[in-house]
């Protein structure tokens, strides 16, 4: 059997690699969503492909929504991000080839005494910079720890966007909220005008007292102090949409209450598996930073080997211009290797360190997980009784207008004092409030749920183009 020559088993052995084999860790949790009473349970196995238009099926809020990718400046960082990350794994990747350029010089010598003129050599050719024989796979393995951390930072960017998509869309609810509750503190302002009216009249015709008119005085001048407010909260509704979206943003596209805006709002499939986690942006960076570190011990494995560099230059040399091109072709070559032997422990410190590093990111993994399941679960808990709680409210509503009406009704006939309308009054407008509330709750726990399993699955990644992975 014919022997490998020292060169040639240096070669083969490029193909090593320090870097230990990944394996995933486990999820860290139930392989299914927690059930009972206040928890939904669906048939659907698997999460179908949606994409925020799905979800969110009022044309302004899409509309919105594509501003607010377009012009967000958190984006707009995100993405700077993820191209630094990319030309960084190609910064790292070049040290796997050599790195050539041109050179030239001239040697101008005098004539021996009675020759004519001087003697010049020219030389010119292409350098090889000191290239390093990635024998133990050290550069493969920051190379590979490279195009790691650039996923893991195109991941975090694709979170940053789906946080964006769900601030606008809750923002958006938010405004249809306060839009609902300004109405009716609108509206019990002219119901208070006209009891203040009514019981100033009864007071000066002898049949009521002065604390009815007074009593009608304070719901009215509380229903103006909560219009004021409300307008404020309106104000601000628009300031925050316009620094999610990014740019002045048109008025026709904000919901007129919240009884317009949260039917628009679809509930999204939750009886999957929970592994459907994995896919989670911020999960998914979590891995890759986990893989990164995995590469890094790999490299300071490798580290502890020599290092071998090789230099040299390949080119024409002539003793004459005009046979520059015809005369003979040099190169010269040299290689130097490098061993560490005393390093007072270093660079096995190293590895131990890059070791400790993993483990603290296989942790960082399971603990993203564990965390994503915890949302899920909470949104999940939430959506179970939402739709009870809705009902709830509504009814109490509806008796207590019923209420109202009537207690309004034996006050103006002088079967019951003033005070009973007032506090069938305030009971009114405390249940209004609470249904408006409570839609807006429902409407905001399905976009929580949105970004809880992850979002939109078909999104492209942000500020980047393809990569390779070589």
């Amino acid at each position: 059997m014919r022997k490998l020559s020292p060169l040639a088993a240096l070669l083969l052995a490029g193909c090593m690699s320090m870097e230990p084999a990944y394996i995933q860790p486990d999820a860290a949790v139930p392989a299914s969503w927690p059930v009972g009473d206040a928890y939904l349970r669906q048939s659907e196995a698997t999460l179908p492909a949606v994409t925020y238009q799905d979800i969110f099926r009022d044309a302004r809020l899409q509309h919105l929504i594509e501003l607010g990718l377009a012009n967000n400046r958190d984006l707009m960082v995100a993405a700077a991000n993820v191209s630094t990350a990319r030309e960084q794994y190609h910064i790292q990747r070049a040290d796997l080839f050599p790195h050539v350029g041109a050179a030239s010089d001239v040697a101008v010598v005098p004539a021996p005494s009675g020759e004519k003129g001087p003697d010049a050599a020219y030389r010119v050719g292409a350098t090889v910079s000191a290239f390093e024989l990635d024998l133990f796979g050290r550069i493969r393995s920051l190379t590979k720890a490279e195009l790691n951390r650039f996923l893991a930072t195109e991941a975090g960017a694709r979170s940053t966007r789906l946080t964006l998509v769900g601030d606008i869309a809750n923002s958006w609810l938010a405004y249809g909220a306060d839009a609902s509750l300004l109405k009716i503190a609108e509206d019990t302002a002219a119901s208070a005008k006209r009891s203040v009216v009514l019981t100033r009249a009864r007071l000066e015709g002898g049949i009521a007292p002065r604390t009815d008119l007074r009593q009608a005085e304070q719901i009215l001048h509380a229903a103006e102090a909560t219009v004021a407010r409300q307008r404020t909260a309106l104000a601000q509704d628009v300031n925050l949409l316009q620094l999610l979206v990014g740019i002045p943003i048109d008025p026709a596209l904000l919901p007129a209450s919240i009884e317009q805006a949260a039917p628009t709002v679809n509930a999204l499939p939750a009886g999957i598996s929970s592994l459907v986690l994995l896919r989670r942006p911020d999960v998914m960076q979590a891995e890759y930073q986990l893989r990164a570190a995995n590469a890094e011990i790999g490299a300071a494995r490798a580290a502890l080997y020599p290092n071998i560099s090789l230099t040299g230059l390949l080119g024409l040399a002539s003793s004459s211009l005009t046979g520059l091109l015809s005369n003979g072709l040099g190169w010269t070559a040299s290689a130097a290797a490098s061993m560490p032997i005393f390093d007072a422990g270093q660079s096995r410190a190293n590895v131990r360190r890059t070791q400790a590093e993993r483990e603290a990111a296989a942790a960082s993994y399971q603990r993203s997980i564990q965390t994503a399941f915890r949302e899920v679960g909470d949104a999940l808990a939430r959506q179970g009784t939402a739709a009870e709680e809705l009902r709830a409210r509504e009814a109490q509503e509806a008796s207590a207008a019923d209420n109202y009406r009537l207690a309004e009704a034996r006050y103006r006939a002088g079967i019951d004092n003033f005070l009973a309308s007032l506090d069938a009054q305030r009971t009114y407008y405390a249940a209004q409030q609470s249904l408006v509330l409570m839609r807006l709750d429902a409407a905001s726990n399905r976009v929580d749920l949105y970004r809880a399993l992850g979002g939109d699955s078909l999104y492209p990644p942000i500020g980047s183009r393809p990569v390779s992975a070589q």
